[in-house]
Order: structure tokens, then sequence, then C-alpha cells
């Protein structure tokens, strides 16, 4: 009996014309179930056959989703079901940990999987952790299970994402550890003063426009402490941005002592997800 050949990748069972082959994506995202796939113009009139192509070659894909980059405040992105399954609610598991992600209505990005290990490896014991844009809550859940953090407060204004969060947080049973708030960032300062609340650590996930919360993110702080900073920048705009982030810190009367430069991934050709550890301490 002749055993059936799996194909190594799509592309392998994909029929379209030979001069577009070179523009089928090479790169994609698959959270939980989910494949999450981005086409050049060219491509979109063969969207089914590439969606079947897919869901023929890797089992473990049940839908396919077309998307657009995420945007906006909100970071939520246009969704379009090109093959499979209709839905865009799944499970996603990292170390661990699952997550219920609707990736239509919340922001989630599985490639920050080691970034978020990597930060809970680095709270210590009995710290008061800030998530400014928390999303359905991977980095305070990843933190609570893997580190000892006093408590976390983890904000959102997309009101979808905050109750995918409250489920994640039964889900990896820590309730005892999370406190999830659902307000814009720039109320996030009156909130903690009105509880009396300095923050250790502030984590700020927010690539598109970070920059313009980082008063806030200062103002939350305790005398010391770190800010894990998330942008997407070019090489040449990275420099400016550290000398923007010193000279914002010096007018809330902090002085920046040190930065940890780290080039996450690639966005665009030109374009790298940038984390940046800052330490700040109080003037």
């Amino acid at each position: 009996m002749k055993r059936e050949k799996i194909p190594k990748s799509y592309k392998e069972i994909i029929s379209i014309p030979e001069k577009l082959r070179s523009e089928l994506p090479s790169s994609y995202d698959v959270v939980g179930d989910i494949a999450l796939i981005k086409l050049s113009d060219n491509l979109l009139a063969y969207k089914k056959e590439i969606a079947n192509a897919f869901l023929e070659a890797y089992k473990h894909i049940k839908t396919v989703c077309l998307v657009s980059p995420v945007s906006g405040e909100l970071r939520t992105r246009d969704v379009e079901i090109i093959g499979g399954e209709k839905h865009t609610e799944t499970v996603h598991k990292e170390y661990g940990l699952r997550f219920v992600v609707d990736v239509q209505k919340t922001y989630f990005s599985l490639r920050l999987a080691n970034e978020r290990k990597r930060i809970a490896s680095l709270v210590r014991d009995n710290e008061t952790v800030v998530d400014m844009f928390t999303g359905v809550a991977p980095f305070p859940i990843m933190i609570a299970k893997y580190a000892n953090p006093e408590i976390i407060y983890a904000f959102d204004k997309n009101k979808h994402a905050i109750e995918f969060a409250k489920e994640n947080i039964k889900i990896n049973r820590v309730l005892d550890k999370v406190e999830l708030i659902h307000t814009d960032a720039l109320n996030i300062p009156n909130f903690l003063r009105e509880k009396s609340v300095k923050a250790d650590r502030v984590i700020m996930n927010l690539p598109f426009s970070v920059f313009d919360f980082y008063p806030e993110a200062l103002q939350i702080l305790d005398k010391k402490g770190i800010i894990h900073y998330y942008e997407i920048l070019t090489e040449e705009k990275l420099e400016k941005r550290v000398d923007n982030l010193k000279k914002v810190s010096e007018e809330n009367k902090f002085k920046l002592i040190e930065t940890r430069i780290k080039r996450i991934k690639s966005y665009s050709p030109r374009e790298f997800y940038i984390g940046i550890d800052i330490t700040v301490k109080k003037n």
C-alpha cells in the first residue's frame, strides 16, 4: 500500500500562475487553530485557492484569515475568513498557559511569547507591575505564573479585550495576582493615585503610538523603576527616539540611567519591532 505523501508546505500543492509564485507569503502567524495571512494585491484573486492549500497542508489549521495590519489605540484589524471554519475565536497555548483570543476583536501577538517569558524572569519578588495596554492579558498572566509579584494592574481601552482577559485570568488561575481595569491609558495615573499605588515596573506594548503615553508611564512609577517599552521603528529613527525618551524623562523629573535595546522581530523590510528596557530614577 502506497503511503500518502504529506506536503512540507502549502506552496507544493497550490496551483497559481507561475509568475505569481514568488509573491506567495512565506511568513504568516498561527494563533491557536487560525492562520493569519497577508496577500499582495496580485494574489487576492487566488485567496480561496491559497486558503484551501493551507487547510490541506497543515491539518492543525481549521480557519484561514486574510488580515490587514493592526491599527488604532484598540489594536484591531480587518479580518476576512477565506477558508475553513467560520470563527475568529480560538485558544492559543504558550509556556503551559492558555489564552482565549478573538483575532478580529482583540490584539494578540504570538511572536512575543519569548519576550513575555523574559519579562517574567526579570520581575522580582513583591513588585507592583502595571501593564498599560494589556490586551487579553498575556503579559500579566505570564508574570503571575512564573514570577512572584505583589500585584499586577492590567489596563485596556478595548472592552472586548478586557472580557477575554477576565476569562484568561480565570483559566490560568491567577485571580489573586491580576486586577483588570477597563479605561483609557490617560486615566491610569489618576486611578493609581487614588489607590496610593506606585509601580516598580511598567509594560508599554502599543507599538504605533506608545511614545505618546510615555509621560503617563513615568507618572505612575516609584522613585526608581523599569519601563518595558515597545515600538515599531526604523534603524535610523532608533537613536533619536532614545534621545526623546531621555528628554521626556527629564521633563517629568526623572533621569534615564540605562536603556537596553532588543530588536524583537522584523515588521517590514525596513522596520523593526523594538523593545527597550528603560531604567529611570527620580531626580
